[in-house]
């Protein structure tokens, strides 16, 4: 009884190790992507502007503050684009994202039928940023805010789930932002989930 439940805290100790050598290699591996346009920081930012130009009660200084964002939008869209094209030379192995609910050792290697692809998800936020910032559905600023803000906070799901699982980057974006992962999902553009869906495999 000893030997078995000694095996049993080395092999947990075991996975509990490996799941931390895989996360802080794809952490090191998606920062060095992210560190060269601090996207994190600028989409940060840009959200927090988007939540004072909402509260402002001026109808003229608003105005001027939505203009103002749209040149942030827009060098935001073209980082994000050189992003997602840097990130494309990864290795596919490397760019594998598993579906399966919780850690599994080398899950992405020997399932690879329960994985997506990082490198398109990416793609396909990038895309759904430009789209949304160009705005051809003529939203209002208010609505064109906030679903470029979902585009954005599912990206950083995205990147969440490619460094730890989808229940993390999910607690997390609950933590954070007060929003669920369906939430974001039914606020970003219907192109934008259509083509997240089927790179997915939902």
């Amino acid at each position: 009884m000893e030997i078995f439940v000694l095996l049993l805290m080395a092999a947990a100790f075991g996975a509990w190790q490996l799941k931390s050598e895989n996360q802080t290699r794809r952490m090191a591996l998606l920062g060095s992507f992210l560190g060269r346009y601090q996207l994190e920081k600028r989409m940060d930012n840009l959200i927090e502007a988007y939540l004072g130009a909402l509260e402002e009660r001026d109808p003229e200084r608003q105005t001027r503050l939505w203009h103002m964002l749209a040149l942030s939008e827009e060098q935001l869209c073209e980082q994000l684009g050189r992003f997602a094209a840097d990130f494309s030379a990864v290795d596919e192995a490397e760019a594998r994202v598993s579906k399966l609910p919780g850690f599994l050792p080398e899950a992405d290697r020997f399932f690879p039928d329960n994985t997506f692809d990082m490198r398109r998800a990416l793609v396909v936020h990038a895309e759904g940023m430009e789209r949304a910032a160009k705005n051809a559905q003529g939203r209002s600023p208010r609505d064109k805010a906030y679903t470029l803000s979902a585009e954005l906070l599912l990206m950083q799901h995205s990147c969440h789930w490619y460094c730890r699982s989808r229940a993390v980057a999910s607690a997390r974006m609950m933590a954070r932002h007060q929003t669920t992962y369906t939430q974001l999902l039914a606020s970003v553009d219907p192109e934008t989930r259509q083509a997240y869906l089927a790179v997915i495999g939902r």
